[in-house]
């Protein structure tokens, strides 16, 4: 296993929408239109990150009729959500007080308002 494959795994976390997709699939199994309803986001949006997710593994479905009928990997995928739950009860603080992942959230908040600067000077 090499350092490319634990990125590829957080950045399939980290993605916001993937991660909405991940938090309402922990509820119960939905279909495209049922998440779609629910994030308020484009079928097409809803549809690609599933997409992503279902390659990485993260994802299952199953047909009921002619519906695919998305759920999150029970082997896998929930334990890790469950154990990542009990990590951030015990050190949320920590988390939240980190003045190094602080100055990256600000760091990352200036790179999303100067691309979105760049995308509107281009079009």
């Amino acid at each position: 296993m090499n350092k490319s494959s634990y990125k590829l795994f957080f950045k399939a976390f980290s993605n916001e929408t993937r991660f909405e997709i991940i938090k309402l699939l922990r509820e119960n199994p939905k279909n495209v239109s049922q998440i779609c309803e629910k994030l308020k986001f484009e079928q097409s949006r809803i549809s690609h990150n599933l997409k992503c997710l279902k390659n990485c593994g993260f994802v299952l479905f199953n047909w009921q009729g002619k519906n695919k009928v998305y759920s999150l990997d029970n082997e896998y995928i929930i334990p890790i959500l469950k154990n990542i739950d009990k990590y951030i009860e015990k050190y949320y603080k920590r988390l939240e007080y980190c003045g190094i992942l602080q100055k990256e959230k600000c760091d990352d908040t200036e790179e999303v308002s100067a691309l979105e600067s760049t995308k509107k000077v281009k079009t």
